[in-house]
């Protein structure tokens, strides 16, 4: 989990909390979810239209 400790992650849970309170968090995390499938999502349709190795020889070999 990028280095932290169980430790770490509790306080920065905690430095959160104090600071967006107790109803911003859900919303915030809601929010990251929904960008990160976002993200997911079009990295997999990008992967999707990237041409293979065999179309690429094959439309060079048309030319």
């Amino acid at each position: 989990m990028f280095g932290l400790g169980w430790l770490e992650a509790g306080i920065i849970g905690i430095v959160a909390l104090v600071i967006f309170g107790p109803k911003k968090i859900p919303e915030m995390g809601r929010a990251l979810g929904k960008t990160l499938t976002g993200f997911k999502n079009e990295m997999n349709q990008d992967r999707t239209n990237l041409p293979t190795s065999d179309q690429d020889s094959t439309e060079e070999d048309k030319s």
